[in-house]
């Protein structure tokens, strides 16, 4: 069976995700290795490479694969980084961040979620993480400043916490918007100044927290 996985993903990078524009091989590598059917329940394993988000419990998701590659792609990830990423829901993203930085650093409000994810994680060998139950609009300060944060809910507005916790010459890749649509912004810190740029729309569940959605 783990064979037709592996075709499942050859074929999710050949027809979603190449032809949308996901270049970055490193990128490309890591969709093609982290078993993402393991991340959502077992009735929705045949699922798991197609081309849409999946519910994975507690009103959450696991994002569209090719939303997954483009977040990530936008990060621009080399291997030394220090990442954080808010919202970790069923641990997909974080594995792929795991693949490419030297340490993630996650934030969930949701603790089911986040307990579930962290012992998936830890049975597929994953050592670099470190898990946090937390309101992720408040980022993780005391591993800041991070190299590269990844917000995975909707929010209003740009949480400020994340624009100070972020290092100077990372990204930040945040939807933006409100609750039925968002703009998936890019932001670069350069010296200071905040540099923005839209990467199209896009839709995701509301991000929770003192500085997004009230609960």
């Amino acid at each position: 069976m783990s064979h037709d996985y592996r075709l499942a993903r050859e074929r999710m990078v050949k027809t979603q995700l190449i032809p949308r524009g996901i270049k970055d091989q490193r990128v490309l590598d890591a969709m093609l290795k982290v078993p993402r059917h393991l991340f959502v329940e077992e009735a929705l394993r045949g699922e798991a490479y197609n081309d849409h988000p999946l519910p994975i419990g507690h009103k959450q998701t696991i994002s569209q694969p090719y939303i997954v590659a483009l977040m990530t792609q936008a990060l621009e990830l080399k291997g030394p980084e220090h990442t954080l990423e808010i919202g970790t829901g069923s641990g997909y993203q974080t594995a792929i961040l795991a693949e490419l930085c030297e340490k993630v650093y996650t934030v969930e409000r949701i603790r089911p979620l986040l307990e579930q994810a962290r012992k998936k994680l830890w049975e597929l060998g994953y050592t670099n993480i470190l898990f946090k139950a937390f309101d992720g609009t408040l980022g993780w300060e005391e591993y800041a400043p991070f190299d590269a944060i990844i917000v995975t809910a909707g929010a209003p507005r740009v949480p400020q916490p994340l624009l100070d916790q972020l290092a100077d010459g990372g990204r930040l890749v945040i939807p933006v918007g409100g609750k039925f649509s968002q703009d998936l912004i890019k932001i670069t810190k350069k010296n200071g100044d905040i540099v923005q740029k839209n990467l199209g729309g896009c839709r995701f569940v509301d991000l929770i927290g003192v500085h997004g959605w009230k609960d």
